[in-house]
């Protein structure tokens, strides 16, 4: 009778103490989750310098880890500060604009086609009349700096993710051999003659979504950089880097060129305005439908709704490393799933022809 109930009294055991670790690793789970994705993207990378590094892993780890910081942890933070910075200064600015009566919309407003006039009437109207303007400033001026502050919050708590997910990354670069092997094992022993098509169909989606989500953010800032150049729009650098970060948001980056844009047109710079905005619709947005499909091809072509759905329920779920981990469990999900059913999505015969 032990004997028979054995089995399911080990299996219990296991998942009690399974339950007990993710309770205690809870608090790190985003973090942890973001480390592993970060690590095997770029795995490829650290074989290569292992070999040049002549099999030093510590050292090899070392210098991933400090690529990471710099690469991420440090723009993250310069944004992260400029945001609270910015906000708290146009909050200010604004208020004793709103006390002091010297709110005027701006001349460019009157030149917009069809709408300019009506716009501009309507605005010295509703600022030559003071008790409706303050009272509808008091309406959203508070919401919108809660806003403001709350995404200074998310922003915040991503670099100490992002810092924590660095420091976590170093071990699994570390004594990632040994852990692969120990998956290996588990694996074939939990799943048998499909553990290398499981592995195979994980690790090809995560490096496929982290690629393009990634590489995706990287062209369009490179793009929007060039184009602020050329505009002569202050803060290149601060600007690019916003743009990269946006860029994991869907429908993020106009908001980047259209608050240059609209920086132009109230400059008085109206053809450099217009110029901003068709850089930004053709170029600078444009990369997103083709950088993306095909980075992400290459792992796994996730539907939009499910980026958006990954993005928007990783934020919640986990912060701002849910931007990351979001898409990509939805992706490997999804990327099992298929291996599974044995379903994939048909390629149109015009797109087989032109690959």
């Amino acid at each position: 009778m032990e004997k028979r109930f054995q089995p399911y009294s080990r299996l219990a055991a296991i998942v009690f103490l399974v339950i007990g670790c993710l309770w205690v690793l809870r608090p790190f789970l985003p973090a942890l989750l973001f480390a592993c994705a970060i690590t095997i993207s770029s795995w490829p990378l650290y074989l290569r310098l292992l070999a040049r590094l002549k099999e030093r892993q510590t050292l090899a780890a070392a210098v991933m880890t400090v690529s990471l910081i710099l690469v991420i942890i440090l723009p993250l933070a310069l944004v992260t500060w400029n945001v609270a910075d910015n906000a708290g200064q146009f909050y200010r600015g604004l208020r004793d604009a709103l006390h002091a009566g010297q709110l005027a919309p701006p001349d460019w407003l009157r030149q917009i086609p069809v709408v300019g006039e009506t716009l501009d009437t309507y605005l010295r109207g509703l600022v030559g009349n003071r008790e409706q303007l303050i009272a509808l400033a008091k309406r959203y001026m508070e919401p919108a700096r809660h806003i403001l502050l709350g995404g200074g919050i998310v922003l915040g708590s991503g670099v100490a993710q992002v810092s924590l997910a660095a420091f976590v990354s170093f071990f699994l670069y570390r004594d990632g051999l040994t852990l692969l092997r120990a998956l290996s094992v588990g694996m074939e022993k939990i799943m048998g003659e499909h553990a290398v098509s499981v592995a195979d169909t994980v690790s090809r989606t995560v490096r496929g979504v982290m690629y393009g989500l990634l590489g995706t953010a990287l062209a369009q800032a490179a793009v929007a950089a060039i184009g602020f150049l050329i505009a002569g729009v202050p803060a290149v650098a601060l600007l690019a880097v916003a743009t990269f970060l946006f860029s994991l948001v869907p429908v993020g980056p106009p908001l980047i060129w259209g608050g240059a844009a609209f920086w132009l047109f109230n400059q008085g710079s109206t053809g450099w305005g217009i110029f901003m905005l068709v850089w930004g619709v053709f170029l600078i947005s444009g990369v997103d439908n083709v950088v993306k499909p095909m980075l992400i091809s290459r792992g796994s072509s996730l539907p939009f709704l499910l980026v958006l759905l990954g993005v928007m329920g990783g934020v919640i779920a986990f912060g701002f490393v849910g931007l990351f981990i979001g898409p990509t469990l939805l992706a490997v999900a999804l990327g099992l799933l298929r291996n599974w059913t044995g379903v994939y999505p048909v390629v149109p015969q015009a797109s087989r022809s032109g690959s």
